[in-house]
């Protein structure tokens, strides 16, 4: 009974996962097909030494400011294809989202990158794309909101705003659900998109990694906005409790959006680009 109830949830975790991942993952051809009636479209750049790889979408011209997007996990670049599709932000911006290290077209080896510091460290070389001079608009939402946030503690003189949404901030709220622990098992492993391996590798770092940053919030010193959904059912509301705490005296902004589900990106586009160029 014991084999059968393991298989069952074998392949109950497995097809939850499958379908999850299916909603969002683009192939080459799709993203082809997406720009194929686009006035301007994205160019592609690979930075990559012994260790890591980043995969970068840029759009828009390299002299203008730079707007920096760093998707959750799982995700990739074009998770952000409402704001590369905005006319009015790549004419005002030079847009670059990136693969996060592990993910998309950005692997280097089997090894997960869960490092909040080492990833915050690589995604600012996509930076180096820009030649405006100007400092960056940092953009993270769900899991990419902490390395931006570390991107910014590292970086103060290259950053001007950050933008953080649907942040898992506080160590002590992490989520985990029932079906967690059986994504960390080898077999069911075996069955699963390499894309959600390695956001489960995060998950159960996350914590660790978020006591390490702690101590770290006093030298955050750029102006920060940060939103929240009330209905996010994956990132406890009460982040943007512990957020006012740590960033207490900073030039911060708290937005709470009590109807609001975790993809805020999409179901206030509007609000979060408003916001952007009031930035510029």
């Amino acid at each position: 009974m014991k084999f059968f109830n393991t298989l069952f949830l074998l392949l109950l975790v497995t097809s939850l996962s499958g379908c999850f991942f299916r909603k969002w993952r683009m192939s080459d051809r799709q993203i082809q097909e997406h720009f194929a009636t686009k006035a301007v479209k994205p160019t592609f750049f690979t930075i990559e030494n012994d260790s890591l790889k980043l995969y970068v979408a840029s759009i828009g011209s390299d002299t203008l400011p730079p707007l920096l997007l760093i998707h959750g996990a799982p995700g990739s670049w074009y998770g952000y294809l409402r704001m590369i599709d905005d006319s009015l932000l790549h004419t005002r911006f030079h847009i670059l989202s990136v693969d996060r290290p592990g993910y998309g077209k950005s692997r280097k080896g089997r090894k997960a990158v869960t490092s909040i510091t080492k990833q915050a460290r690589w995604i600012a070389h996509a930076l180096n794309l820009n030649h405006s001079g100007k400092p960056a608009i940092v953009l993270g939402r769900s899991y990419g909101a902490p390395i931006a946030a570390r991107l910014a503690m590292l970086y103060p003189s290259r950053i001007k705003h950050l933008f953080l949404i649907s942040s898992p901030l506080d160590p002590a709220k992490e989520k985990f659900f029932w079906f967690s622990k059986w994504g960390r098992m080898t077999p069911v492993q075996w069955f699963l998109d390499r894309h959600i391996n390695l956001a489960t590798a995060e998950k159960y770092s996350h914590v660790a990694e978020l006591k390490q940053l702690e101590p770290l919030w006093p030298t955050l010193n750029v102006p920060v906005t940060l939103m929240q959904g009330g209905k996010d059912w994956l990132v406890d509301p009460s982040n943007l409790d512990y957020a006012r705490k740590v960033l207490a005296g900073k030039p911060a902004e708290f937005i709470f959006l009590p109807e609001a589900g975790h993809l805020i990106t999409n179901s206030h586009s509007g609000m979060v680009k408003n916001l952007i160029l009031q930035c510029d």
